[in-house]
């Protein structure tokens, strides 16, 4: 997932009417700070991807937050996540990993809206997330502009393909235990080999609703996706390991991590402030 302009793209995120506060610019530096301490896995392994975005963009947010509850968006530009992912993970921009390299050359920007009045509504009953943000990643319309870009992740079993669209929003929350990419738009995925490879040659590339990740000790991770293309809802539960491979379920004898997928099976009644239609926001932010 790569990872939007305009004073009123906040609000209209939210579906309120606009505000004069304008996103406020994220500065490489910060970005290679919030970075820094993903470590304990491969940074450039794609399925490592998502829990980069995830621990980078919370750590902003906490930040954010400590300075102003109600504080400006945050407006990472495709420019700077590009340097500083390149500065983190130590290599040039020619042996960039494929999810970066696509993402800054389809100038995909990345709006972050941390206020939690815009973002979840009332909650009668069940978990709360510690902390919650609307995020939007796009690029500009235009002449000769894709609409969409996919990329294959070459070390998962089944190879995996994922595709972004022009305009991808989704709910980022973070309940301690585990982070859930939630209310997911603009991404879609299937497998590419083996037998479900094959079975997909005929539903075709499924829209992910949700994914959920959690972490074990010694840095495995487990993540639990969502995919839903009209009567077909399909949930997986994958192992993804520290060098970015990634398998179907889990390995035998490690009840930790059977512990981590109940967690992430739990039910969740979460109730999000709605958003306005890609359109409304694109009309929203001037180009």
């Amino acid at each position: 997932m790569g990872m939007l302009a305009g004073p009123t793209l906040a609000l209209a995120l939210a579906g309120l009417p606009p505000e004069t506060v304008a996103p406020r610019d994220v500065a490489v530096e910060e970005l290679v700070a919030a970075l820094e301490p993903c470590r304990g896995y491969d940074l450039t392994a794609t399925a490592n991807g998502p829990r980069m975005h995830a621990e980078a963009f919370l750590r902003l947010i906490t930040e954010a937050r400590a300075r102003d509850p109600e504080g400006p968006p945050l407006r990472v530009g495709h420019a700077q996540w590009h340097e500083a992912c390149l500065r983190r993970m130590g290599v040039a921009a020619g042996r960039a990993p494929t999810f970066v390299r696509l993402a800054f050359e389809n100038r995909q920007d990345t709006l972050i809206d941390y206020r939690a009045r815009n973002v979840l509504g009332p909650q009668a009953e069940g978990r709360r997330p510690l902390l919650a943000a609307n995020v939007r990643t796009s690029w500009e319309e235009g002449p000769g502009r894709p609409t969409s870009y996919s990329y294959v992740d070459t070390l998962a079993s089944p190879q995996l393909r994922v595709t972004n669209q022009r305009v991808v929003t989704y709910r980022l929350l973070d309940f301690g235990d585990m982070v859930v990419f939630a209310d997911v738009r603009g991404l879609r995925g299937r497998p590419v080999s083996g037998f479900l490879g094959a079975l997909f040659d005929l539903i075709g590339e499924v829209p992910i609703v949700e994914s959920r990740m959690a972490i074990a000790a010694d840095g495995i991770q487990v993540a639990r996706g969502r995919g839903k293309k009209g009567l077909i809802d399909v949930t997986q539960t994958v192992t993804i390991r520290p060098d970015g491979r990634a398998e179907k379920g889990l390995p035998g004898n490690r009840p930790d991590l059977i512990e981590l997928k109940r967690r992430l099976e739990a039910p969740l009644s979460l109730r999000f402030v709605p958003l306005p239609s890609p359109a409304a926001v694109d009309n929203s932010a001037p180009h």
